[in-house]
């Protein structure tokens, strides 16, 4: 667009069309608003035009702001003055919205007079989730549009509706036929213009009530929801402090609240997540290598798992055969596929006749191997054993095509020792799904030592078109996540063996932010999931390391968590989502005194200490040793696999906000207990002597 204004005025007869066209999401950099404030001028300074109709090319109206002005110094014209030049035109101002109108987007349509949208918009004023709050008029405007409890409703929770809600709440004024916006502005532009109709100022309307009862019912609902975020309960004072004042006085009071919020730590976090899922798919050394083909997808595995992904993987658009080891499990697996559709209808994700043309046509379950032999990329989902996955990958060695992707669910095992057993390892790849596999969005791509560069491409594509966040991982026992996982829960289970209760940690790492603590984690997945494996292991153990025996102690009871009623916690009619057991106590205190351990006690402040630095130092060791590329990308990881506070932006970034050198006394301090378990990473000492920060650290040889 060198040379050319993003915004462009054109008159047909009496009506100008002021059109965006600033690809790819038509974001309000400096240059957009600059060419709506000239345009407004020029519409005031045309004689022939009567009337205008704003809109957007390509496939949005704006989304937003401009993502790369973000932390950089402010160009004027401001986006609040943009907006009230647009409302305060003497001619009326017809926004003509599709695509996801977002944040500044929906503000600029709500300074317009009018608004009609074409059928499939979508809007929302989503700035609670960047840590900030609408400050372009957005909580004065939008209540006067949809009232009071709307608008704090759809300003505190972020979230996006669609034009017929939109329209039903007052939001637009009309849902167009058909699918061209511009049009659809212009039948509107013309129908006021027969009506004789004016400018339409939100501004100059009536403030709605706040019923004093409904705010404080909001009140509750936000503190409950936002757990320690800042920006919703900032937002929800501030609609209601603004509709008090005058308009003038409201946006003037949003305006600082919106500053005040541009300072916040959670701002900082947020919008580093934000940047973090956008890097992690960003790998320097695929640079023009294209993807392989990808359309049929086979899963081997009808568990949980393997369901999960032939859900995610139909939803996708693409073509799946599943295969079990007989027929009934393999008609099994069917009917759980089948019932994980049903229940993406009933919520309105998906349409009947979409779920059964995908059923019929895209979806077959096969208990024979050669049902494989022309898919393009195959996922194992079998048992977490070595031996039975090699076999498997031999297997699908003699029978799939030649250039078929080969990748393996595992969460744990060696994938180079799994690549080996084909003739294949260039074909060989990782994927680690996160279950349930057709919910959560965190894809591992565990990279071999072999795999080809296309192959990598190619789960990266597979990730995207699953609406997955990919991360790039190198092979380790437990690779990124699982890896930091251990550590952590090591740390906790410690303070256990040292007198701190299971539910003590819980409390304090929800405190955190956190939406569960590890041990009704541990209830949730399941106890006896990793019994086998510390029992495998128990002989090699090196003599210094700590063992939590009372993991073990539990299993061997039949105290398996949530799926026998019993665990760290006990569940049933009276307490569905647990409540502590008083028999923990005495279990935990007769092995205390079969270690000779002096129990004592730990404040909800040290567990937090403990428990983010075994994370912290874990994640630096995992950048050190080049199994991630970058920090943001372990942030990503703990973000959507393992339920970090988002608005505290990751465990490396949090890390870093905190200080390395303060989490580096804390484990040197620890490590006067336990110089086994805490040693610190070589990196994390370098950076914390040199005031070096792990953001600033990038090990991908070829990554950018």
């Amino acid at each position: 667009m060198a040379g050319q204004t993003p915004v462009s005025y054109r008159r047909e007869g009496d009506i100008a069309f002021i059109e965006i066209d600033n690809p790819p999401v038509n974001a309000l950099s400096a240059a957009v608003r600059q060419g709506l404030a000239q345009a407004v001028v020029r519409l005031a300074d045309d004689p022939d035009a009567r009337i205008a109709v704003l809109s957007c090319a390509g496939r949005t109206f704006i989304a937003g702001a401009d993502i790369s002005e973000f932390g950089k110094p402010s160009v004027p014209p401001s986006l609040p003055d943009v907006i009230a030049a647009i409302e305060a035109s003497e001619k009326p101002v017809v926004a003509a919205l599709h695509g996801t109108v977002l944040g500044g987007g929906l503000e600029v349509a709500l300074g317009a007079h009018y608004r009609v949208a074409v059928p499939g918009t979508r809007m929302g004023l989503p700035e609670v989730t960047l840590g900030l709050l609408p400050g372009a008029g957005g909580t004065q405007r939008l209540p006067r549009a949809v009232g009071t409890e709307a608008a704090i409703d759809l300003i505190t929770s972020g979230r996006q509706i669609d034009a017929g809600e939109a329209r039903r709440l007052g939001l637009i004024d009309a849902v167009a036929e058909g699918t061209d916006s511009r049009a659809a502005g212009e039948a509107e532009a013309r129908r006021l213009l027969n009506q004789g109709a004016g400018p339409r100022r939100l501004g100059e309307a009536e403030a709605p009530a706040a019923d004093a009862a409904m705010v404080e019912e909001w009140r509750r609902k936000v503190m409950k929801s936002a757990r320690g975020q800042v920006a919703p309960m900032r937002a929800l004072d501030t609609i209601v402090e603004g509709l008090a004042m005058p308009f003038a006085g409201g946006v003037a009071h949003e305006r600082r609240a919106f500053m005040d919020l541009m300072q916040t730590p959670e701002r900082a976090a947020l919008i580093h997540a934000f940047f973090a899922e956008r890097r992690a798919a960003q790998q320097g050394d695929l640079t023009g290598v294209s993807p392989r083909k990808l359309d049929r997808v086979g899963i081997i595995g009808g568990g949980t798992m393997g369901q999960g992904i032939a859900t995610a993987a139909l939803t996708a658009g693409l073509d799946v055969t599943l295969v079990e080891r007989d027929q009934p499990s393999a008609d099994k697996a069917a009917a759980g596929i089948a019932k994980m559709l049903e229940g993406a209808v009933k919520r309105g994700k998906l349409a009947p006749d979409t779920r059964d043309g995908m059923l019929s046509q895209a979806f077959r379950a096969a208990a024979a191997y050669d049902a494989l032999a022309e898919v393009d990329l195959v996922i194992e989902a079998v048992f977490e054993d070595l031996d039975v996955k090699r076999e498997v990958f031999r297997t699908l060695d003699s029978i799939c095509r030649s250039g078929a992707v080969l990748a393996t669910n595992t969460s744990y095992l060696d994938v180079n020792l799994i690549a080996q057993a084909t003739l294949r390892p260039q074909d060989v790849i990782g994927l680690h799904f996160f279950s349930p596999a057709n919910v959560m969005r965190l894809l591992e791509i565990v990279v071999a030592d072999c795999t080809a560069p296309d192959v990598v491409a190619t789960a990266f594509a597979l990730a995207k078109r699953m609406g997955k966040i990919g991360v790039r991982s190198g092979v380790c026992d437990g690779f990124i996540g699982n890896r930091m996982l251990l550590a952590y829960r090591t740390a906790a289970d410690h303070m256990v063996l040292d007198g701190a209760s299971p539910y003590d940690v819980d409390q304090a790492i929800v405190g955190f932010g956190f939406p569960m603590g590890p041990y009704q984690v541990g209830d949730l997945a399941g106890l006896d999931i990793g019994y086998a494996t510390r029992q495998r292991k128990a002989a090699t153990r090196d003599p210094r390391e700590r063992v939590p025996v009372f993991a073990d102690r539990l299993v061997e009871a039949g105290r398996l968590g949530r799926k026998t009623g019993r665990g760290y916690y006990i569940y049933d009619d009276q307490s569905p989502q647990g409540r502590p057991d008083p028999e923990i106590a005495e279990m935990l205190d007769g092995i205390r005194r079969e270690l000779g351990i002096t129990p004592r006690s730990f404040t909800p402040e040290e567990i937090q200490s403990r428990y983010m630095a075994a994370m912290v130092n874990e994640g630096a060791q995992i950048l050190d040793e080049g199994i991630a590329a970058r920090a943001s990308d372990i942030d990503v990881v703990l973000l959507h696999g393992y339920g970090f506070p988002r608005w505290k932006g990751g465990p490396m970034h949090w890390a870093d906000a905190q200080g390395l050198d303060r989490i580096t006394a804390n484990i040197a301090r620890f490590a006067q207990e336990d110089p086994y378990f805490w040693q610190i990473s070589p990196l994390l000492a370098r950076l914390a002597a040199e005031g070096g920060k792990l953001a600033d650290v990038n090990t991908g040889k070829d990554m950018k």
